[in-house]
């Protein structure tokens, strides 16, 4: 990076405190803001910008695979929603219902929805009646209500854009294949057009989507070495569709069920941008998937030709396909510079009176601040070349990162120590036992299983944990917002042990206090975070004579 001062000063060092840096980057880059609905986000141009772009980029990478777009109710009766009973059990401390249209009270609740699979069932159900209705491969462009406790831009808020695909398929290799697919057309478009790179593979048991037979996910790491969950893609088998009696009639007249299957990506992914790429500058955006690849800036601009020249230069660049736009306000270069770091634009391009008598402009790179002297005759074929070289150099610097920070380890004391020090991943062996993970998740102070690998060779042969026999092993992380919560609780809960403590001795001196930690089965990314969910703290009072 050149060595030049910092431009943005409202904006906490990432290593100084990386939530409130988070929070910064959000604020200055006028990302979005909460509304007046508490949980929820007013997403503002600078930031919905981008999910423009995201949702353009995906959208043609589905549309390649055969995926069509339909838009079905954001409300589902309670009946519906009931027929899946797994699915309704993951998402109903989630739920918010509508009890009254008007003044009328409803006969029936009806749930905003958190995601539609009950929808799409119930309308496959009246359409499919034979081989020649399948396959259904649709998607949606929406949004969806979870009620969760703890909220954060981009990354958990109770309303958030997403797009939910869901698809239904004659046979079981047909749907698992889809499945397969969709996860493939998410790791390419994370890795070609965000620049970030990932580890992959299928969920364990209890992290696995509501309902779901198998869950693949794609797993991003922050720079502060928590992981994101960033995309999933879920293969349901025949539970939906046989809870919904979704039948065709094959070639020779014979019923059969249907194989489903469902694949998401939210907004989140905004967050994952921001956290991978961004510096104590403000953000950087991948040129590929920046709303704005170029702000023409010009320098001096009160003097004769300078404001035509850069209007010049800016046509000749839309004209050539590139996003860009002009700083012609009154304000200095030097506020314009910063407010292009913060807004994170890949580039800008310096033109003053010296540049015009040269045929010249400078190219500033956002992700490294070097400048490059460019020819005006050449600047529409060159800012392409930089604008590559930037998308592949984000990507590098990512994955150099991400390397560095997946560890092994094949006994406890090594994973405790590897997460001690926030490494970011660690890969270790498993015997399968929730029971185990539970303890894992409790000794690391967080650590999940973000996704199981299948493709590789094993590192041990038994358990990091209890020693049996290893029968998987897999990528473990701290996720960012549960971690925070639980790291809240642990606060409290430790303070008031203390507190009960203090009490008994003063004024409850025939009695003792007994802690008793029992640890709990972790829960899944679909869960409320709501609850120190590594470990169960009781405290029983006991006569101090059977102490």
């Amino acid at each position: 990076m050149a060595n030049e001062k910092k431009l943005v000063k409202a904006i906490t060092a990432r290593d100084e405190d990386f939530a409130q840096w988070y929070t910064d980057v959000v604020r200055e880059a006028e990302l979005c803001d909460y509304s007046s609905v508490k949980g929820c986000l007013n997403y503002l141009p600078n930031g919905y910008a981008i999910w423009e772009n995201i949702q353009k980029d995906l959208d043609a990478r589905f549309k390649e695979t055969g995926v069509e777009n339909v838009s079905l109710p954001m409300l589902i009766p309670e009946s519906l929603l009931e027929k899946e009973g797994d699915h309704i059990e993951g998402f109903a401390p989630e739920v918010a219902w509508v009890t009254h249209g008007g003044m009328e009270r409803l006969q029936e609740r009806l749930c905003i929805r958190p995601t539609s699979e009950t929808l799409f069932c119930d309308l496959w159900s009246k359409m499919v009646r034979s081989h020649r209705d399948l396959p259904k491969v649709w998607n949606q462009w929406n949004s969806v209500l979870r009620w969760e406790k703890t909220t954060r831009p981009f990354l958990r808020s109770r309303e958030f854009l997403w797009q939910e695909g869901h698809t239904i398929h004659a046979t079981y290799e047909e749907a698992e294949q889809r499945t397969l697919t969709m996860l493939k057309v998410y790791q390419d478009f994370i890795r070609d057009s965000l620049a970030i790179p990932f580890v992959s593979g299928r969920k364990a048991e209890n992290e696995k989507f509501a309902g779901a037979q198998d869950t693949y996910t794609v797993e991003a790491l922050m720079h502060d070495g928590k992981a994101l969950q960033s995309a999933t893609s879920h293969f349901f088998g025949n539970g939906f569709p046989d809870a919904f009696n979704i039948k065709y009639i094959d070639k020779n007249n014979q019923p059969h069920s249907v194989y489903e299957t469902s694949w998401g990506l939210s907004t989140r992914i905004i967050g994952a941008i921001i956290m991978v790429h961004g510096d104590d500058d403000g953000l950087v955006l991948p040129p590929r998937i920046a709303p704005v690849q170029t702000k023409v800036i010009p320098i001096a601009q009160h003097k004769e030709g300078v404001l035509e020249k850069a209007d010049e230069l800016l046509a000749a660049l839309k004209a050539a396909g590139y996003r860009a736009k002009i700083d012609d306000s009154e304000k200095s270069p030097g506020w314009k510079f910063s407010e292009q770091e913060i807004l994170g634009i890949p580039t800008r391009i310096e033109i003053g009176p010296k540049d015009i008598e040269k045929n010249q402009v400078v190219v500033v790179r956002r992700d490294t601040r070097e400048k490059i002297v460019v020819s005006i005759d050449e600047i529409t074929t060159k800012l392409g070349e930089i604008l590559e070289t930037i998308q592949k150099d984000m990507y590098e610097k990512a994955k150099t990162f991400l390397n560095s920070h997946i560890d092994t380890a094949v006994t406890m004391d090594e994973m405790v120590e590897k997460f001690k020090a926030n490494r970011g991943f660690v890969k270790a062996c498993w015997c399968g036992d929730e029971e185990c993970e539970g303890e894992i998740k409790y000794a690391t102070g967080g650590a999940s299983t973000r996704c199981l690998i299948e493709d590789e060779e094993m590192i041990s042969d038994t358990c990091i944990f209890c020693g049996k026999t290893c029968k998987t092993h897999g990528i473990l992380g701290k996720i960012i917002l549960k971690i925070i919560w639980a790291e809240i609780l642990l606060k409290i809960s430790a303070l008031f042990m203390w507190l009960l403590i203090v009490v008994s001795f003063f004024c409850i001196p025939n009695q003792a206090i007994k802690i008793i930690r029992l640890p709990c089965a972790s829960s899944g990314e679909q869960s409320v975070d709501g609850g120190l969910d590594n470990q169960l703290i009781r405290v029983l009072w006991v006569d101090a004579s059977a102490v």
